[in-house]
This record gives C-alpha cells, sequence and structure tokens, in this order.
C-alpha cells in the first residue's frame, strides 16, 4: 500500500472516530463524575436481599435453557442450509444465492425484534425467547459454518472423489471430519451469547433471571437487583469457563 493511501485512510479513520463521538455526545469528564452511580449502588443495592437468591437461581437455569436450546435448534437447521449456502457444495446458483440471502435476512434481524414479534404471537414465556435465539443464531452459523466448508482443504475431498464417491460421501468423509471441531467451537461461543440474549428478551417476556430482573427494577427494589446480578454474573462466568475448556480441548 502507497505511503500516500495509507496516510488518506489514517485521516479518515480519525475523521470518522471524531465525527462519532461529536454525534454520540461522548464525553471522557463524564466517566470521571461516577459519584452518583457509586452513592446508588453503596446506598441503594446494598446489603444484598438474599431471600431471593433460590428463586433467581432457578430462573437462571431456565435462561440458561432457553440459549441451550435456541442454539442447539440453530445448529440443526444451520448445518445443511450452510452446504447449500457454500459456493463449492450448492448444487447451483440457485440454492447457493438464495440460502445465502435467507442467511443473511435471519442474521440482520436481532434476537430483540424476533422476541417483540414472537412473543405476541406465541404468548408470554420461555418458547418465544427461545425460537428468537435459533432463528437469529440459523443466520449466523450458517454463514460461519458455510465459510468454513468454502475454506476446507481440498487434499481429502480429491482423496475421496477419486474413488467413485458421490457428492453427499464427500462432503460426509471429505469435509465434515476437518470442520467439526471448528462447528464446534462456534456452536458453543454461539451458546455464550444466548445466556446474554435470553436476559435481554426476559425483559420483554421471554421468562428467565431477564424477566425477574426487570420487574424489580420496575418496582425499585434494587437490593433484589443486587442478588440476581450476582447470580448472573455467576452464569455467565461459568458458561464462559465451560465454553472456553470445550473449545480447548476441541480444537
Amino acid at each position: 500500500m502507497k505511503k500516500g493511501m495509507k496516510w488518506s485512510l489514517t485521516l479518515l479513520s480519525a475523521i470518522l472516530i471524531i465525527w462519532s463521538g461529536y454525534s454520540t455526545e461522548f464525553d471522557f469528564r463524564k466517566l470521571l463524575d461516577l459519584g452518583n452511580s457509586v452513592e446508588f449502588v453503596r446506598y441503594k443495592m446494598f446489603p444484598m436481599d438474599w431471600s431471593v437468591f433460590q428463586t433467581a437461581l432457578k430462573l437462571a437455569w431456565i435462561t440458561l435453557q432457553i440459549a441451550i436450546m435456541g442454539t442447539f435448534i440453530a445448529i440443526l437447521i444451520a448445518l445443511p442450509l450452510s452446504f447449500l449456502a457454500a459456493f463449492n457444495t450448492s448444487p447451483s446458483p440457485f440454492f447457493y444465492n438464495g440460502t445465502r440471502w435467507l442467511l443473511n435476512f435471519f442474521r440482520s434481524v436481532p434476537e430483540i425484534v424476533l422476541g417483540l414479534i414472537l412473543v405476541p404471537s406465541l404468548g408470554l414465556g420461555p418458547f418465544p425467547a427461545v425460537m428468537a435465539i435459533a432463528i437469529h443464531n440459523i443466520g449466523v452459523l450458517g454463514k460461519l459454518i458455510s465459510e468454513l466448508i468454502e475454506a476446507a482443504d481440498e487434499g481429502p475431498q480429491e482423496a475421496v472423489k477419486s474413488v467413485g464417491a458421490t457428492r453427499l460421501f464427500i462432503i460426509l468423509y471429505g469435509i465434515l471430519p476437518q470442520i467439526i471441531p471448528n462447528i464446534l467451537s462456534h456452536y458453543f461461543y454461539r451458546l455464550e451469547v444466548g445466556v446474554r440474549a435470553s436476559l435481554i428478551l426476559g425483559f420483554i417476556g421471554g421468562g428467565g433471571i431477564g424477566n425477574m430482573l426487570f420487574i424489580d427494577f420496575k418496582v425499585f427494589n434494587y437490593q433484589a437487583v443486587a442478588t440476581e446480578v450476582f447470580v448472573i454474573m455467576l452464569l455467565v462466568l461459568i458458561v464462559d469457563y465451560m465454553g472456553t475448556l470445550v473449545r480447548k480441548k476441541v480444537i
């Protein structure tokens, strides 16, 4: 890259950052003035209300189950779609472009928007949250897996093809063994993201501990909120740790 082009890109990046900071009213002085926040946490949220701990723990498990179920449904549907969305395994340009458009559509709609659509139609509770996470993750996982398929080493594929194998057997024995560890890695990462998404979906009636947190905020029960936040932190830390452990084992 020429020196003039580097300077132009650097200048353009600086202008975009300054413009974004101005438009968003970003102010470092506000970050340093945390006195009100500290006072709020100190006097409103403590001591924590441990009487809600058992209920919060049960709802945290529901939040985890929402994420597990939504991500599992997503991987089941995204896996076959990803082969249609990869240029080296798609049977035709029609399936390739159509599937990629569908995955892009699913991926572009956030879980919260899907939740706002599904909760009125499916009712309150965990089920619409599961479906919101599943639909969004079909797009995300389908895109990620299709890129793994396209980047798969052609050597094993050629070896399978040389013995007269069909397209299905090339996929099963020439591509899948290469990409399964990375598929599992993506799956567990999206599971971690799904836990956070299910918390937000609880705010709109999607069940789980997010719903409990939202209600206690509404009634100014901040000591209960502190306990719920503590449980959420434990849940996220456990899921992150387990996800990291599994990714290290499979990669």
